[in-house]
């Protein structure tokens, strides 16, 4: 790339998936390009639906300085806008932010099983824990139910935060399962479990709401108008919001190119490539990392319907915590200052849309 870069992308598109965009900007960084970025809570938008005013301008501002020349600061003003909640923007000088730190959370076994803990500490030598893929179940699902014990799904939870835990990045999970059959694929979602309201981002529309009245912007044409429905937020109550999400087939352990049968019994391990994102987990809420089979409408199944045991001291979660390791430290310990919601179902968010599988096995 030798010309700047502007990236706009909803963090909860199940279509061009936030992964895509991630994996761009880590590239783009390392290569020293200029690039700004913008990221909504909607899904897949067009940031003149959920951001009119401000897109236009700063659009022909941009392009002004790097098409044009013109000296009008646009290069100097901050790296990244993030909409915190539906309308509301923060902004960062670079992002990620240079406070921020990859730090390994690993999973531990709790006081009933599929319902374990998140820290820094490693698990006690032998820990697992065992789920069944159930085809018919998906993110939200066990999103609904992360402090119960269910057979779909494992479920590993963070104390009650004291302080706000922002993760800003590329995540990894890395999972060592032995599966039962000869076929698996893996889904490991994180989860900011407490009440929220967010964008509708599974509902159509995906976070926005057309409205009648229209407005224009420039001459229109005979055959082209220049005049455009407004929009607005579509919010939903949440009890919980999943914020990040990666897919891998365990098949494909040994050789990302490549997959092959699996052998009933033995322990495979691979890395799942989490979605990019910036979340805050406020003060009062957990994070959990669940790790589960299909996820119903965004992967397709197996052939076979495999029961996996994790190896708990062989998996872990790479998060991008802004202040690192001393960051989640500070943020697990101490006294919550209000009451640690209690995890309850969405009241709002619909369920994804299902996808439709491209050829190769991938989905959209």
């Amino acid at each position: 790339m030798k010309a700047s870069v502007f990236v706009v992308h909803g963090q909860q598109d199940l279509n061009v998936r936030a992964k895509h965009f991630g994996q761009w900007w880590d590239a783009l960084a390392e290569h020293g390009v200029e690039r700004r970025i913008w990221l909504s809570q909607t899904g897949h938008v067009d940031p003149f639906d959920f951001r009119r005013a401000d897109w236009v301008r700063t659009l022909h501002r941009w392009f002004d300085h790097y098409l044009l020349g013109y000296d009008n600061g646009v290069d100097r003003e901050p790296m990244a806008d993030i909409e915190r909640a539906p309308d509301q923007w923060s902004t960062d000088r670079v992002w990620p932010p240079r406070a921020t730190a990859t730090t390994t959370l690993r999973p531990g076994t709790g006081a009933a099983p599929g319902v374990g803990t998140l820290g820094l500490a490693p698990a006690r030598p032998g820990a697992t824990e065992t789920f069944t893929d159930d085809p018919e179940l998906d993110e939200l699902d066990w999103a609904a139910h992360a402090d119960a014990s269910t057979p779909a799904k494992a479920g590993f939870l963070s104390r009650p935060l004291t302080r706000d835990l922002r993760l800003s990045g590329s995540s990894t999970v890395t999972v060592t399962a032995t599966p039962t059959t000869t076929s698996a694929h893996l889904t490991a979602v994180l989860v900011d479990l407490g009440p929220d309201t967010i964008r509708d981002y599974g509902a159509a529309g995906e976070g926005i709401t057309t409205l009648v009245e229209r407005t224009c912007w420039g001459a229109s044409t005979t055959g082209d108008s220049a005049c455009f429905k407004e929009t607005r937020a579509k919010t939903a109550d949440v009890g919980f919001t999943v914020f990040s999400r990666g897919w891998a087939d365990l098949g494909n352990w040994a050789d990302a190119h490549q997959g092959r049968p699996l052998t009933p019994g033995k322990a495979h391990t691979i890395t799942l490539d989490l979605a990019a994102t910036d979340h805050v987990v406020p003060a009062g809420h957990r994070l959990a990392l669940i790790i589960g089979g299909t996820d119903q409408y965004l992967i397709d199944p197996p052939a076979t319907r495999p029961t996996l045991t994790l190896d708990l001291t062989r998996t872990s979660a790479r998060l991008p915590l802004v202040g690192g390791a001393p960051a989640f430290l500070r943020a697990t310990s101490g006294t919550v200052h209000r009451a640690a919601p209690r995890t309850v179902p969405p009241a709002g968010v619909t369920a994804p849309r299902p996808a439709q599988p491209i050829p190769g096995g991938s989905t959209r």
